[in-house]
């Protein structure tokens, strides 16, 4: 009898630690799978994250000859604000102030609209700086926005989309747009008639 109970004992024993086991197993996969879940949920979010200031860094270091309009004072220190850069302001303006996604070329086109009075206002209460700096920097940025050749502010969005979204390709993103430009231009111009249009009308 004691020999039954002692078999009986180390079976129940060893099943026991065979679903202890597969528990164990069980619980890493879920772990594992869960977290792989959340990576990917939070993928996107990654780039809204990005503070405005790094950004701008990365910005200026790639593109140094942008004017970086960083004299201003700070009302609370009366010190030049460096860290407040023309791109710093543009960021947060798209970002925080019209909350337009980040990632998108189209996005940051409708905020260059702006700078350039062809889309929609600028607030001038909510501009970035304007209660954090000593002079308002709106119309100088402004300025500046507007003095940048097309290209200068193409080169600008693409830098910024590359930064947010470094596995989109900037130069795939501009080929068609310039595709697309050259034929409407060719469609402002009225073209003259030729020897033989009239027979196309019978």
């Amino acid at each position: 009898m004691l020999g039954v109970n002692y078999h009986k004992i180390s079976y129940l024993g060893r099943v026991s630690l065979i679903k202890t086991v597969i528990a164990f197993l069980l619980g890493i996969i879920l772990v594992i799978v869960v977290s792989s879940i959340k990576n990917v949920q939070l993928s996107p979010a990654y780039a809204q994250s990005l503070r405005p200031d790094a950004v701008a860094e990365q910005v200026y270091q790639l593109i140094p000859e942008l004017p970086r309009e960083n004299q201003y004072l700070s009302v609370e220190t009366k010190e030049a604000a460096t860290n407040n850069t023309l791109i710093s302001r543009f960021i947060r303006y798209h970002q925080y102030v019209k909350n337009r996604p980040v990632k998108f070329r189209l996005d940051w086109k409708f905020t260059i609209a702006d700078y350039l009075k062809a889309n929609e206002p600028i607030s001038y209460d909510r501009y970035p700086g304007s209660k954090t700096l000593t002079t308002h920097p709106l119309e100088s940025d402004r300025a500046v926005i507007y003095n940048l050749s097309r290209s200068q502010r193409n080169q600008l969005i693409d830098t910024l989309v590359s930064i947010y979204n470094p596995n989109t390709s900037s130069s795939t993103n501009s080929t068609p747009e310039t595709n697309q430009a050259s034929p409407s231009n060719s469609n402002n111009r009225p073209r003259l008639p030729k020897p033989g249009d009239a027979d196309l009308l019978r």
